[in-house]
C-alpha cells in the first residue's frame, strides 16, 4: 500500500528542516525545491477520511500540524534568508498557485484557510520582511501574499499594504501588487469594486508607465468573481478600449476583456462585436491577428453562443481573399468561419446567409493554398459542411445540395492525394510531410463515409486503378531491352513501400465504407464485385507489397463470409445460394493467393510483416493463413518469450482451423491439397471433414463431428497452457482462450445430447413417439425431464458465459471499440445459443404437469425468465421485430419484468461482423415462437412426442447456424501489456495486527479499507472518478489460518480469479453503482448452498491522483462461528464519460478470525 502524502507530513516536515538548519552551501535552497511539488501533489488530495488515519496509523489532524509546520519554516526562511532563499520560496508557492488554478474542481488542499490554523502567523512573518525590507523585498512579499490569498483576503491590513503600493514609485513593487490585486479580485467581491475605481484612474493618469499600465490591464482579466463585478469591469474596459489609440494597450485590454467575457457568458456578444471591429481595414495587422486570436479563445469557451451572421462570415471570408494578409492571419480566419458554420450551419436560415456558392467558391480557393495545415483546413471546412447540409433541402436553392457538395470534396482530396503521391513514385520517396498530408486527407475522407459510403468507395476504387494504371504505363515506357520485372527491380523498394502504405490507409477507409453500406442495407452484390475488382487489381500490380496484397484478400474474404450467412439462411432463395456459391469458391482462391503472399515473406525472412499478416488473419477469422503463418514463424524465434506467444498463437489458430474445416469440407481439402502440393508440412488431421460435393449437408451431431470438436478444445487448452507463466501482461488472451474453451466444450455436450437422440423422421414410430425415449407414459416422463434437466444444465453454463463475456468487456480500460463490439458479439451468441437450449423443450401446456412432478416447475420458469430477458437486453435497441417476439415469450412464461440488462454494458452491436448473429437470432426466436404456437394448438398429450421431436429438430438447426458464424479474434487479443487492476488492503477499524483480523464471537466487523490501482497508463482516454468495492462472505468460505501468515495479502494470478465469483460480485456491484439497490448492506444471493448466514457490502472511495480510495464498512459477522473466513471482493470504477469498468483483483481478500468470546470474572 502506497503511503499517500498525510502519511508522508511528518517525514517531509523533518526533511525540510534538517535541510533549512543545514550548513552545507546550497542545501537550504535544495530542501526548499524539494519540498514545492511535494506540496502539489498534497493540495491535490482529498480530504483525509478516518479510514485513511486509521490504515496509517495518523492522528486526527496531524497532518495539518505538520503542514503548518512546513510552511512556518517556509516562512522563516523567508524573513530570515538571502534574496536567493525569498526568491526561491516565491517560486515554490507561485508554482503551486499555477497548478492549483488549473484544477476545474474546487480545492480543500492544506493551503487552504480551513486547514491552516496559524495563518494569521504566517502573514505576520512575511509583513515583517514587508515592513523591513528594501523594494525588492518588498515586492517579493506581496507576490507572497498573492499566493496566500485563500485566507489573505480578509485581513483588512494586508489588503491595506496592497492597495497602498499601487503608489510606489518602483515598478517593481507596482507589479507585484498588482498580482496580489488580482488574486485577491478573483475571490473578493469588494476588494475588487475599490480596486476597479484605482485601476481607472491609474490607466487614464498620463504619468502612469507604459509597463504598470499593462500590467494594471492584465488585471481585468481576475475580475469575474460576481456577474455585477464583471459587468461594471468590462464596461469600464470597453470604455478604455473606444479612448485609445495605443497599440500596446489595445492588444493586452483585448485579450483581458476576452478572458473576462468567456467567464461570463451574458457579455459575449458584445466581445464578439468588439473584436469584429477591429477586423475592418483601418486597424493594423497585429491588432487584426489579436481579435482573430481571441475569437478563437471565446469560440473555445461559449461556442454555444458565439452570434454568427452574414456580415461576420463575409469579414472572414474577405480576409482570406486578401493577400496582403500574412497566412497566419489568414488561417485564424478560416479557423472561425470553420467554428462558426460547424455550429450554426444547420440553424442559419438562407435569407441571412451570403451567396452560398460564393462562399464554396472562396473556401475551394483556400484547399490549393500553399501551407499545408491551411488547405487541410480548409478541406475540412468543406466536410463539415456536407456534413451539415444533410436535411437541408432549401440549400439546393443555390445549386448545392449534400450529395454534389460531398463528390467535390472526395474529388478534392483524391487529386490532392494524386498530386502529392505522382512526384513521389517517380523520384521513388515520400518525405514525412507529405506522408503526413496524405494521411491527413485519408482521414478527412473517412468523415464523409458516414453519410456517403457510396460514393467514397467509388472513388477509392478509381483512384487505385490510376495508381495501377500510372504503374503499368511506367512498365510499357521502359526501355526495350529490360523487362518489367527490371524496371520494378530499378525503381526500388522505396516505389513499393510508398503505396503499400498508401494503401493500407485507404483499406481502412474500404472498411468504413462497407461497414456502413451494411448498416443502411445497401450491401449489395454490385457492391461486392466493385470490391472484388478492387482487390484483383491490388494483385494484378506488382506496384505493391505482399502484405498489403494480404490485407485486401483478407478483408475481401471477411466480407464475402458475412454477406452469404444471411442470405444462405433465407429459405427459397436459391439464387441467393447459387451466387454464394460463387462468392465463397472466389474467396478460396484469394485465401490461396494470401497462402502464397505469407510464403513469400516468409521466404525472404520478412518475418515481421508476417506477424502483422497473420495476427490480420486471425482479427478476420481467416484461421488457414493464420495458422500456416503462425507455425512457421515459432521455428524463427529464439526468445522463449516470443516463443511461448507464437506457440499458444499456433495452437489457438489451428483448434479453429479445424473448427474452419468441419464447416466448409470442401474447400478445406482444396487448401490442405494446395500444402501438400507446394510440400508446406501442416499439423495433421486425424478424422475425414467431410466428403466432397457434400457441402454443409454433413450431421453436424456425428461422432466424428464432435470427436474433432473436442481436438480444437483440446488444442485451445493447450493455448492457453503456452502463456501460463507469462504473468499479467497476457490475462486478457489466457481470459478469452479459456472462454473460447468453455463455449466449444459446451457445444460439444449439446451434439452429444442430440447425437444420442433420434431425431430424424425415419425414427418415429408409427405412434409418433422417438425411439428409445418415449415408450410409455412412465418412459415417456423420464425421458423428457432427464431431458429438460440436461439441456437446463448446459443452458444455464451458456447463460454465464455471456456475463463472462460482458465481464471481459468491461475489465480492460480502454479497449478499442472494435475489440468491445467483436467481445459484445460473442455474447450475444452465448445468449443466443443459452436461449436456444433452455427453450428447445419449452412447451408449457404439454410438460407443466410433468415438471411439477419432478419438482423443476419453478427453477425452469425463472431461467426462462432471465434467458429472455438477458438476450432481450442485448437485442432491444437493435432488432425490433425478434425483441417484440421475445416479450411475447416474457409473457407466456409469466415472469414479467420491467428491468433489463443495461444497454450502456454493451456494445451497440453495428457492421458487418453482426449480420451472422443477428439473422441466427431471428430464426432462433421465430422457431421457438413457432413451436409454442404449435403447442398451444395442440392439446393431447399423444402428439407430445412430435412437438419434444421438433423442438430438439430446432435446437440442433440452430446450433448448425450458429455454429457458421465466423469467429474473429479482437485487435486486443494482440495487446500485450498489463490490465489496470486493483488491490485490497483492509485492517479493523479499532486496531489492527500484523498477524491478522480478529474480532470476538458475537460482534460486528469494523474494517477500513484502501483500494490501491494498478497499471495505470498515464495517457489513459478516460479519467477515473469514482471506486467502487464489494466485500462478500459466507459460513462456507472458512479456511485453515494460522496466526501471522498474514494470507489477507496474498498476491493472485489470472489462474486464481475464480469466474463464477466474478461474474456474480460484479452483477451485485452493477446494480449498486446504478442505483438498482437501495442499501449498501444486506443484499443476498438466493444461493445459499447451506450457509446459516451470507453478508456483504457495498464501499465507494475517491480516488486521489495514486488512484487510492479510503473508506470504511462495517460487516455483520454475528452470527458466524469461531473460525477462519476469507472475504471475496471485487471492484469497479466510473469514468469522467460515465462509463462502468471492473477492476480484476491483484490480492485476495482479507481474512477474519471468530474467536471465542471470554469471560470476565
Amino acid at each position: 500500500m502506497e503511503r499517500t502524502s498525510a502519511a508522508c507530513a511528518m517525514e517531509w516536515s523533518i526533511e525540510l528542516d534538517k535541510g533549512l538548519r543545514s550548513k552545507r552551501p546550497g542545501q537550504s535552497v535544495e530542501a526548499i525545491l524539494q519540498i514545492g511539488p511535494r506540496l502539489e501533489q498534497w493540495n491535490r488530495e482529498p480530504v483525509l477520511t478516518i479510514a485513511e488515519y486509521n490504515l496509517f496509523g495518523l492522528v486526527p489532524g496531524e497532518e495539518r500540524l505538520f503542514a503548518n509546520a512546513i510552511l512556518l519554516r517556509l516562512a522563516d526562511a523567508f524573513s530570515s534568508g538571502d534574496k536567493h532563499t525569498k526568491l526561491c520560496v516565491v517560486k515554490v508557492l507561485l508554482s503551486e498557485l499555477r497548478h492549483r488554478k488549473k484544477r476545474t474542481e474546487p480545492t480543500y488542499g492544506i493551503l487552504s484557510k480551513s486547514s491552516l490554523e496559524n495563518h494569521v502567523e504566517l502573514l505576520r512573518r512575511v509583513k515583517i520582511v514587508f515592513d523591513t525590507g528594501d523594494f525588492e523585498s518588498r515586492a517579493l512579499a506581496l507576490v507572497l501574499f498573492g499566493c496566500w490569498a485563500d485566507f489573505a483576503k480578509d485581513s483588512a491590513e494586508i489588503q491595506y499594504l496592497i492597495l497602498s503600493s499601487l503608489v510606489s514609485s518602483h515598478v517593481l513593487e507596482v507589479e507585484a501588487s498588482l498580482f496580489a490585486a488580482g488574486c485577491f479580485s478573483e475571490l473578493s467581491d469588494d476588494f475588487a469594486f475599490v480596486l476597479l475605481e484605482i485601476l481607472v484612474n491609474m490607466l487614464t493618469s498620463s504619468e502612469t508607465l507604459p509597463t504598470v499600465r499593462l500590467a494594471g490591464v492584465r488585471v481585468f482579466a481576475k475580475m469575474g468573481c460576481s456577474s455585477s463585478l464583471a459587468k461594471k469591469a468590462y464596461k469600464a474596459g470597453f470604455k478604455l478600449v473606444v479612448d485609445s489609440s495605443e497599440e500596446d494597450f489595445l492588444v493586452v485590454m483585448l485579450i483581458s476583456l476576452s478572458k473576462l467575457a468567456s467567464k461570463m457568458m451574458f457579455l459575449i456578444s458584445g466581445q464578439v462585436d468588439l473584436l469584429f471591429s477591429f477586423l475592418t481595414q483601418g486597424k493594423t495587422l497585429r491588432l487584426q491577428a489579436t481579435a482573430l486570436r481571441c475569437l478563437c479563445f471565446v469560440l473555445v469557451r461559449g461556442m454555444c453562443h458565439f452570434p454568427a451572421s452574414a456580415d461576420s462570415i463575409k469579414t472572414l471570408l474577405n480576409m482570406l481573399n486578401e493577400s496582403k494578409f500574412p497566412p497566419a492571419l489568414q488561417y485564424g480566419a478560416l479557423q472561425i468561419v470553420h467554428e462558426i458554420l460547424f455550429y450554426n450551419l444547420p440553424t442559419i436560415p438562407c435569407v441571412d446567409m451570403l451567396e452560398f456558392p460564393e462562399l464554396l467558391s472562396i473556401v475551394e480557393n483556400a484547399t490549393h493554398s500553399l501551407i499545408m495545415a491551411k488547405r487541410l483546413l480548409a478541406i475540412r471546412v468543406l466536410v463539415d459542411i456536407s456534413g451539415k447540409l444533410v436535411g437541408r433541402t432549401e440549400m439546393a436553392l443555390h445549386g448545392v445540395t449534400s450529395i454534389i457538395l460531398a463528390s467535390r470534396v472526395i474529388s478534392l482530396v483524391i487529386e490532392r492525394i494524386t498530386l502529392l503521391v505522382k512526384p513521389a513514385l517517380d523520384l521513388c520517396q515520400l518525405d514525412s510531410e507529405m506522408e503526413q498530408e496524405c494521411h491527413s486527407l485519408l482521414s478527412l475522407l473517412l468523415l464523409l463515409v458516414e453519410e456517403h459510403p457510396d460514393l467514397v468507395l467509388d472513388k477509392i476504387c478509381l483512384f487505385i486503378e490510376y495508381l495501377v494504371n500510372m504503374h503499368d504505363r511506367v512498365i510499357g515506357t521502359g526501355q526495350p531491352e529490360l523487362s518489367g520485372h527490371e524496371i520494378v527491380e530499378f525503381e526500388g523498394e522505396n516505389s513499393k513501400t510508398i503505396t503499400s502504405k498508401l494503401l493500407l490507409h485507404i483499406s481502412r477507409i474500404v472498411v468504413a465504407c462497407l461497414e456502413k453500406l451494411n448498416e443502411a442495407g445497401a450491401f449489395t452484390t454490385q457492391v461486392l464485385s466493385a470490391v472484388k475488382l478492387l482487390v484483383e487489381h491490388i494483385h494484378q500490380c506488382s506496384l505493391f507489397d505482399c502484405y498489403t496484397d494480404t490485407v485486401y484478400s483478407l478483408l475481401l474474404h471477411s466480407h464475402i463470409t458475412c454477406y452469404c450467412m444471411p442470405e444462405e439462411m433465407e429459405e427459397n432463395n436459391n439464387l441467393g445460394r447459387n451466387f454464394c456459391v460463387s462468392l465463397h469458391v472466389y474467396s478460396l482462391q484469394h485465401e490461396i493467393l494470401t497462402l502464397e503472399c505469407g510464403k513469400k515473406m516468409l521466404a525472404r525472412k520478412d518475418n515481421w510483416s508476417a506477424y502483422r499478416a497473420g495476427k490480420y488473419a486471425a482479427c478476420q477469422g481467416a484461421w488457414f493463413t493464420a495458422a500456416f503463418i503462425f507455425g512457421h514463424l515459432t521455428t524463427a524465434v529464439q526468445s522463449n518469450s516470443c516463443y511461448f506467444w507464437l506457440e499458444s498463437l499456433a495452437q489457438f489458430a489451428h483448434s479453429e482451423r479445424i473448427v474452419q474445416l468441419l464447416l466448409l469440407p470442401e474447400q478445406g481439402s482444396i487448401l490442405v491439397n494446395w500444402l501438400e502440393i507446394e510440400k508446406i508440412s501442416v499439423v495433421p488431421l486425424k478424422n475425414d471433414f467431410g466428403k466432397t460435393g457434400q457441402g454443409c449437408s454433413w450431421k453436424i451431431n456425428s461422432p466424428t463431428y464432435i470427436e474433432n470438436l473436442v481436438e480444437a478444445c483440446n488444442l485451445s487448452e493447450k493455448a492457453v497452457g503456452a502463456t501460463i507463466k507469462a504473468g499479467h501482461a497476457f490475462c486478457f488472451q489466457r481470459w478469452f482462450l479459456a472462454l473460447r474453451v468453455k463455449v466449444l466444450e459446451s457445444v460439444v455436450d449439446i451434439l452429444k445430447l442430440l447425437g444420442s437422440l433420434p431425431l430424424t423422421q425415419d425414427n418415429v414410430s408409427n405412434g409418433g413417439q422417438i425411439e428409445g425415449i418415449i415408450m410409455d407414459d412412465s418412459l415417456r416422463l423420464k425421458g423428457t425431464t432427464s431431458l429438460v434437466y440436461s439441456l437446463t444444465q448446459i443452458s444455464f453454463r451458456l447463460k454465464r458465459l455471456a456475463q463472462e463475456y460482458d465481464l471481459i468487456a468491461t475489465s480492460f480500460i480502454g479497449m478499442d471499440s472494435k475489440s468491445l463490439k467483436i467481445i459484445s458479439s460473442l455474447a450475444l451468441s452465448c445468449s443466443l445459443l443459452a436461449f436456444s437450449t433452455g427453450f428447445s423443450l419449452f412447451i408449457p401446456n404439454l410438460h407443466a404437469k410433468n415438471f411439477r412432478i419432478c419438482g423443476l416447475e419453478n427453477s425452469v420458469c425463472c431461467l426462462h425468465a432471465m434467458l429472455i430477458q438477458d438476450l432481450l437486453g442485448r437485442l432491444w435497441h437493435i432488432d425490433c421485430e425478434t425483441s417484440t417476439k421475445l416479450w411475447l415469450l416474457l409473457k407466456i412464461c409469466g415472469q414479467f419484468k420491467s428491468s433489463f440488462i443495461s444497454q450502456s454494458r454493451n456494445q451497440i452491436l453495428t457492421g458487418y461482423e453482426a449480420r451472422g448473429i443477428f439473422a441466427v437470432c431471428s430464426y432462433a426466436v421465430t422457431g421457438v415462437v413457432g413451436l409454442q404456437n404449435e403447442a398451444n394448438r395442440l392439446h393431447d398429450d399423444e402428439i407430445l412426442s412430435q412437438v419434444t421431436n421438433d423442438g430438439l429438430q430446432l435446437l440442433l438447426d440452430i446450433t448448425t447456424k450458429w455454429m457458421h458464424i465466423p469467429f474473429r479474434t479482437p485487435n486486443h487479443f494482440f495487446r500485450v501489456r498489463p490490465c489496470i487492476s486493483s488491490e485490497l488492503f483492509a485492517l479493523t477499524g479499532d486496531s489492527g495486527t500484523p498477524d491478522g483480523i480478529f474480532i470476538l464471537q458475537g460482534f460486528h466487523l469494523s474494517l477500513n479499507l484502501c483500494l490501491q490501482l494498478k497499471n495505470v497508463s498515464p495517457d489513459l482516454p478516460v479519467r477515473l472518478t469514482k471506486l467502487y468495492c464489494i466485500l462478500y462472505c459466507r459460513t462456507s468460505f472458512q479456511i485453515n489460518f494460522q496466526s501471522g501468515e498474514n494470507k489477507g495479502q496474498m498476491q493472485l494470478d489470472c489462474q486464481d480469479w475464480g469466474a463464477d465469483d466474478m461474474v456474480d460480485l460484479n452483477e451485485k456491484l452493477l446494480q449498486y453503482v446504478t442505483g438498482c439497490t437501495e442499501t449498501t448492506q444486506g443484499m443476498r444471493d438466493g444461493d445459499n448452498t447451506g450457509d446459516c448466514e451470507v453478508v456483504d457490502a457495498c464501499v465507494c472511495f475517491e480516488p486521489n491522483e495514486r488512484g487510492q480510495g479510503f473508506s470504511n464498512c462495517v460487516l455483520d459477522v454475528s452470527a458466524f462461528p469461531v473460525g477462519s473466513y476469507r472475504i471475496k471482493w471485487h471492484s469497479c470504477c466510473m469514468d469522467d464519460k460515465g462509463s462502468y469498468w471492473s477492476l480484476l483483483p491483484l490480492n485476495a481478500g482479507p481474512v477474519f478470525t471468530v474467536r471465542k468470546s471470554s469471560v470476565f470474572g
